[in-house]
């Protein structure tokens, strides 16, 4: 007969068919376990089991002593990579068996290793991208920018702006139109009526000197002995850059004398290629950008006595922002209410000024002015002509 045993509330339960038959014989108690060492807690009520088929003793059995827990063990030593682990075992033990995989040591020195290691989250999947372009063998003949901007027109996809008025000005020195670029010809600069100058082209002249003001002076006496000189490079009149050199007598447009491999130098003078020192130089000047206020000295009362001589004419005159269109006429019945102490307003005169929107605070229109008359007297007129807007004219009988 195998024993059974209860456990119920720390209690422990034993059952035989032996010390069944015992118990109806001897109603002695069994002997209790030897006490524990440790102080003995109250015992517990003691517990009856009633079946249908007998009764049953019930004793309770007094709390063991707790073990201490033996040290925890020794961590495991792994043999080094490369190789498997093999634990000796007992024969009646298990055995067991580790293998590691081996870990590629990591290089510093390659560029790639630098690199932070790319995450791989869960349940995503990463695809990579690789472009390949193929160019086709044989001969390729790359599109223009005409054939480029009318396939963009055609596409309407982009969005192109308004054009820019063609700059006509010619500058009088090397015949080249419109304002060159800044480490080079430079701007243009108004010589006299209808006349311009690159500014450079000025500058580098052999008469023209600079003030501390920024004015050029003996521009006009350059541009009279550079209509009888012939350019050494391109072979065309206007040239007033010449060389340094004691009796050399080669002279360049200033742009020429740039393509001609000329070397220029901080006090401004120029040797031709024939003469210039072979290397380098301290005093060599390779930048040619100016940045300060420069302008031509002129007599501005003698340009605008010259306009009114002229009368009808297809030149436009300018000083500063203000640009004149027509100068106008006063008759005689008109001088009398037509003038002040410190000015004249002719009939029919128009400028046109660019000036600060009043608008935008970023922006700039255009102003036209014109003097009118009315009831005899005269009237100001200011148009204001502004992109996207609708003409604003304002009139008044007083100029301010």
């Amino acid at each position: 007969m195998k024993d059974i045993v209860f456990c119920s509330n720390n209690c422990f339960v034993l059952y035989s068919a032996a010390v069944q038959a015992k118990s109806s014989e001897n109603k002695e108690s069994v002997p209790s376990l030897p006490q524990s060492p440790m102080k003995e807690r109250p015992p517990k009520a003691f517990h009856q089991y009633s079946n249908n088929i007998s009764t049953l003793d019930v004793h309770c059995l007094p709390q063991l002593q707790e073990k201490v827990s033996p040290p925890s063990s020794p961590p495991i030593m792994f043999p080094p990579a490369f190789e498997a682990a093999k634990v000796e075992a007992k024969p009646d033990e298990l055995k067991v068996t580790v293998k590691l995989k081996p870990r590629l040591k990591a290089i510093h020195s390659s560029l790639d290793d630098c690199r932070p290691p790319s995450k791989k989250w869960k349940g995503m999947k990463w695809k990579k991208w690789s472009i390949q372009i193929v160019i086709p063998k044989g001969s390729f003949k790359p599109p223009c920018e005409e054939e480029i901007d009318e396939f963009l027109k055609k596409l309407g996809t982009t969005l192109k702006p308004d054009p820019v008025l063609k700059d006509y000005r010619k500058c009088c020195f090397c015949h080249e139109e419109g304002d060159g670029l800044t480490d080079g010809p430079a701007r243009l600069l108004n010589l006299d009526l209808d006349l311009w100058v690159h500014l450079n082209c000025a500058l580098w002249s052999t008469e023209v000197y600079e003030t501390q003001a920024g004015a050029l002076i003996n521009v006009e006496l350059a541009l009279r002995r550079g209509l009888q000189m012939k350019c050494m490079f391109c072979h065309k009149m206007g040239a007033t850059s010449g060389c340094h050199r004691l009796r050399c007598t080669n002279i360049y447009h200033f742009t020429c004398a740039i393509k001609a491999q000329c070397m220029f130098f901080k006090d401004k003078t120029m040797l031709c290629p024939m003469h210039k020192p072979k290397g380098t130089h301290e005093q060599e000047l390779s930048y040619f950008a100016v940045f300060r206020r420069v302008y031509v000295q002129r007599d501005e009362v003698r340009q605008i006595a010259s306009i009114v001589q002229r009368g009808e004419r297809d030149h436009t005159f300018r000083v500063g922002s203000l640009i004149f269109h027509a100068v106008g006429q006063l008759l005689p019945q008109q001088m009398q209410a037509f003038h002040s102490s410190k000015a004249l307003f002719p009939v029919g005169y128009e400028a046109s000024r660019l000036y600060w929107s009043m608008r935008y605070a970023n922006r700039r229109c255009r102003y036209l002015c014109s003097i009118e008359e009315r009831d005899g007297l005269p009237l100001f007129v200011i148009k204001v002509v502004e992109q996207g807007h609708e003409d604003l004219v304002l009139t008044d009988t007083t100029p301010k």
